[in-house]
């Protein structure tokens, strides 16, 4: 774990707003600007990375020493994720304690190497996962993802205030779905709502990362394995994913400062 630079969360307060998209592409975006980056697939019960990233079924990480799981490279990122772990119809019917079980097995026991970046896609909510994460490692900050809906933002504000409580920074807000431009006519239209991620962004004196829109082209290239940022580099989407991901970038390191690289605890695993 000290081998890795910075780790951080994307978060949500609700599920269904994307943020499995934006962890893919924003871990892609950080690897384009020339980081050496791993994505750690924390949603143990609804895993989907493998998917997104192009993972054949059945794909299993390899092991050393009987003890280390080695991570699976899916373009250019070393990625971990209980979808390698178990099969796609395998429900994990666990207790939060065996959840967070899970994701200290994973975090702990995968030989990641060298990385500038471990970005952890994170369940939706505010439970057992969230709170193991933070008693378990260094955080260097969280983004979070939400839609412009108040629902939504609502959510959003809770998953901002929970990572306050257990002081981790908040690095900023992606907003998705932010507005639909209709293919036929270029008419746009704001259906969810207009700058509520600006909102929340504004209230608590954080960035707004980035504020993408609702394209047909980022869900078929994440559902075919090829994720925007590497699908489609040129496009205006992949731009957005970059820019977030040069924020990102600056973020960690003002936050790094002239000490250096922060340092992990000591982490120990028993069976209690």
């Amino acid at each position: 774990m000290n081998r890795i630079k910075h780790i951080i969360a994307i978060a949500s307060g609700k599920g269904g707003v994307g943020k499995s998209t934006t962890a893919v592409n924003l871990a892609l975006a950080l690897r384009a600007e020339g980081l050496e980056v791993g994505l750690l697939d924390a949603d143990i019960y609804g895993p989907s990375q493998q998917k997104m990233l192009g993972i054949e079924e059945g794909v299993k990480p390899e092991q050393k020493d009987g003890q280390w799981l080695l991570p699976i490279e899916a373009h250019g990122l070393k990625t971990m994720s209980m979808g390698f772990l178990a099969s796609e119809r395998t429900p994990m019917v666990w207790r939060g304690p065996m959840a967070g079980g899970a994701l200290v097995q994973m975090l702990e026991q995968t030989l990641w190497g060298e990385l500038d970046v471990l970005v952890i896609d994170m369940p939706p909510g505010t439970g057992d996962i969230q709170l193991t994460l933070s008693q378990k490692a260094t955080v260097a900050g969280a983004v979070i993802v939400t839609t412009p809906q108040d629902i939504a933002l609502l959510d959003a504000r809770k998953g901002i205030e929970m990572f306050n409580k257990v002081n981790v920074p908040i690095l900023g807000i992606i907003e998705n779905m932010a507005v639909h431009i209709c293919s036929q006519c270029g008419h746009a239209e704001h259906i969810f709502g207009n700058a509520g991620g600006e909102r929340v962004a504004s209230d608590y004196g954080v960035e707004l990362l980035a504020s993408l829109p609702l394209a047909l082209s980022i869900r078929e290239q994440t559902d075919s394995g090829n994720p925007t940022v590497v699908a489609a580099p040129d496009s205006p989407e992949a731009g957005l994913y970059r820019d977030a991901a040069r924020k990102v970038r600056a973020a960690l390191e003002q936050a790094e400062g002239p000490g250096g690289v922060r340092q992990f605890p000591n982490i120990s695993i028993s069976d209690d």
